[in-house]
Order: C-alpha cells, then structure tokens, then sequence
C-alpha cells in the first residue's frame, strides 16, 4: 500500500509540475529518477517498481493536451513526431504476437516504448525550460552526493540492503582496494555515473548563461559535484565520457576565458582528488588492452547473427534482454539476449525493430548542423549532442541505454532538443510613442508636443 501510495504523489506532482511549465515537469520527474534506487532498494514492495512509471505517466498526461502553439513550434515537433510514430507502434503489434506472457509483453513494451516519447517533449523544450531543467539538475546532483558521501564513509550496504533489487549493485565490488561502486540514490553505479555525465552541459549552460548570480553560483558549486560523482561512480566508461566533455569545453567552447580558467581549475582538483584516492582509480583498468578486446567481442560478434537468423522477427517483448522484474521471472519463456543493446533490439522487435532504430539514429546524426549552430545555449546543445551521438554509438557494448533510470530521460530529451533548431527570439515590441504635452513653463524652451 505505501508503495500505491508514492506512485500516487508521484503522478500527482509531476503532472502538476508538468502543467506549469515542460522545465519544471521534467525536475519533478527527474527528482523521482534520482531517489527511485534507493527508494526501490528499501521498501520490497510491488509498487516501488511503479513509482518512476507513475511520474512518468503524470508528465505525459500534462503535456498530452499541451501542444506547440506558434507556428514555428509546430514544424520543429512535426519532424520528430514521426520517428515518435514509428518507434511506439511496431512494438506495439508485437504485444498481440504470441511469443511471451500477456505480462511479460507489457514490462517489454514498457522497457522498449515508454521512454521514447520523450524525444517529442525535447522538441518542445523552450530558453525558459532549459534554465529551469539546468537549476533543477543541479540542486538534484548535489543531492546525490550527499547520498554518495555517506555511503563512501558508511558503506553501501547501509543503504542498500541485500535483496533481488540490489544484485547488481553487490555484483560490483571491484573498486581499488575492493570496495563496492558507488551508487549514490540509484539503482546502479553506472546510473549513478551517466546521470552525473548527462548532467554537465546543463550545468555549464547555467553557469554561463544564467542572468541571477545565485543561479550562477549554484550552476559553479554542482560542476565538481558532477564530476566528483563520476569518479565515485568507479565506471570507467562515464569516467571517458566525462574527460571528452572537458576536454571539448575548455578547447572549443566559445565562453569567456575566465569561464574555462575556473573550470580548469576544477578539473586539476578533481585529478587530484583521483590519483590520491585508489577508490576513484578503476579507469586505470583501460590500460588492459585484452579485457577491453574481450568485451568487445562478446557484445558484437557471440550471438548477434545467430539471434538475427533464429528470431527474424524477435522472441518477444521482455523475451531479449529488458530487465524484469524479479515476480515474473519465472513465466520468461526461451529468455534470449547478450550484451549489446541493438542485439537487445534484435532479439524482442525483430529485423523490422532494428531497423527502425537504424533509421532514427542515422537521421539523428545528420542533425549535426543543426545542433552545433549558434544560439544562447550553443555549448550546451553541442555537448548534449555530443554525449547523445556518443552513447548511441556505443550502445553495442553494453545494455540499458533506453531503459536506464533516470539517464533515458536525459538522453531522450537531450536528442529531441538538438535535433531542432532552438527556440527563437521574439523581435523586441516596437516602442510607442506617447504624447505628451508639456507644462507652459517649459513651452517656451521649445519644447514639442511629442514625447
């Protein structure tokens, strides 16, 4: 029943949010995407699993009656909500194909369609909802360091008991000196990482960008709670995800240079944070250049194209690889997967799936032009671009990319946003003149009549 009861505030304050602003929609969102692991790790109830789902579901229902209302508006949703169109039905046929559990079918569709929509809001994104996803984003990182902190110096296992929740998380006690990988309030700390890594080209933008100095110093103080996280995280692929946004920032990035002075400073006290703690030093592992080759190997080449001729039109949604639920585990039938999230793809929606998903990133990275073109927003746009393009790129070698908790709604609404042109600005109102007609005493100074 608590559980029940969570998803109900949850929807609730996310729709409310959602009817107020898209900015302020996707902060409570994101607000429940950043406490979801900790919450779902500590109360073993069903509908824990709802909770982020059930904010989603008050995010869409605000914005379903909330179109583009300029014309403008209208071409830059028009675009995407075609691909939009194609990525929710086809998986949606396959729910009446017999290959798995009415139930099973459903955490499938959920894990390949749920969060696709959100491209279609991304396009949407207004200055005014950027400034506030940017405030938001950064008062939830700082946040989420103070959960990484306590469980650095507490333990991981205070906060996340051992349970069916939490096997990923007890599965990664590789950090130097054989400590868990921090999850912070995630359900991973590879969640915990890519958020951080998504997070960062908003908090440069607010720093930057933002007109109240307060907003600027917060955009200033979450920067090095981003980047710290991400070491805490021990995940070596955020950890280069990370090292590209500086290096693209402080290189390219068209800002003044006591912008990029400041954040080289952050980033020469984040390596030294990192080479003086063995904890924060598992991207040393990168060096191995055999572990790197096997796991390549056997996200691309094991299974891929047996999968492709065995299941032409997929096993069924849930039945390739999307995470499900502990409860229903039993009822998977012929579970198949690897990983590798296309082969994930492949193996629930088929050859057609694919395909689609091929023609959406292909289109999305033609948008290149688009999303590296000058505005207000400029470093944020390319950066978010960059780390979209990057991450889809890479998918190949790992899973969970459409399906993480929160990073999928970063992703997806990060793609939306660049992949049209921003915003513009309205002309300035023409000024109105006004009459006025001048006291005697100053009639004979010559003045008119007109003010």
């Amino acid at each position: 029943m608590l559980g029940l009861a969570i998803c109900s505030v949850a929807l609730g304050s996310c729709y409310w949010a959602g009817r107020r602003s898209l900015g302020q929609g996707l902060t409570a969102l994101l607000f429940f995407g950043y406490v979801y692991g900790i919450l779902r790790a500590n109360l073993l109830d069903i509908g824990s699993y709802f909770v982020f789902d059930a904010g989603m579901i008050g995010l869409y229902l605000a914005c379903l009656w909330r179109g583009p209302k300029d014309n403008f508006a209208k071409k830059r949703s028009r675009v995407v909500f075609g691909w939009v169109f194609l990525l929710v039905v086809w998986p949606a046929l396959l729910i009446a194909l017999p290959f798995q559990p009415l139930l099973v079918s459903l955490v499938g569709f959920r894990g390949n369609v749920f969060f696709v929509p959100l491209v279609l809001l991304g396009s949407r994104l207004k200055r005014r909802d950027v400034m506030e996803l940017s405030i938001g984003l950064a008062v939830l990182d700082l946040i989420a360091l103070g959960f990484a902190t306590a469980e650095y110096f507490q333990g991981v296992p205070r906060y996340f008991p051992m349970s069916p929740v939490t096997r990923i998380i007890y599965a990664s006690s590789d950090a130097g000196g054989g400590f868990f990988r921090i999850p912070a309030s995630f359900t991973s700390a590879h969640a915990f990482g890519g958020t951080m890594v998504y997070s960062i080209p908003f908090l440069v933008g607010l720093w930057t960008n933002a007109e109240k100095q307060w907003q600027r110093l917060l955009g200033f103080a979450a920067l090095p709670a981003a980047m710290l996280g991400i070491l805490m995280s021990a995940t070596r692929l955020n950890f280069i995800f990370g090292c590209a946004m500086i290096a693209f920032f402080v290189f390219t990035a068209n800002v003044k240079t006591k912008y990029k002075f400041f954040f080289s400073l952050l980033v020469v006290a984040m390596g030294l944070t990192a080479v003086t703690n063995v904890r924060f030093q598992r991207f040393k592992s990168l060096g191995d250049a055999s572990g790197v080759t096997d796991r390549i190997a056997g996200s691309v080449n094991r299974g891929f194209f047996e999968i492709l001729s065995e299941y032409p039109m997929g096993n069924g949604l849930g039945g390739g690889g999307t995470s499900i639920p502990y409860f229903l585990e039993s009822q998977l039938r012929n579970p198949i997967g690897m990983e590798n999230e296309y082969a994930r793809i492949l193996s629930e929606q088929g050859v057609i799936g694919l395909l689609l998903w091929l023609g959406f990133l292909g289109w999305f990275l033609l948008q290149i032009r688009t999303a590296f073109s000058k505005s207000e927003w400029a470093t944020t746009r390319r950066l978010t671009w960059s780390i979209a393009a990057v991450n889809f790129g890479t998918a190949w070698i790992g899973t969970g990319l459409l399906t993480s908790i929160p990073g999928t709604v970063m992703l997806m609404i990060g793609a939306g946003w660049t992949a049209v042109p921003e915003e513009q600005r309205s002309a300035l109102p023409a000024v109105r003149r006004v009459s006025v007609t001048p006291a005697p005493a100053f009639r004979s100074l010559g003045w008119s009549k007109q003010g």
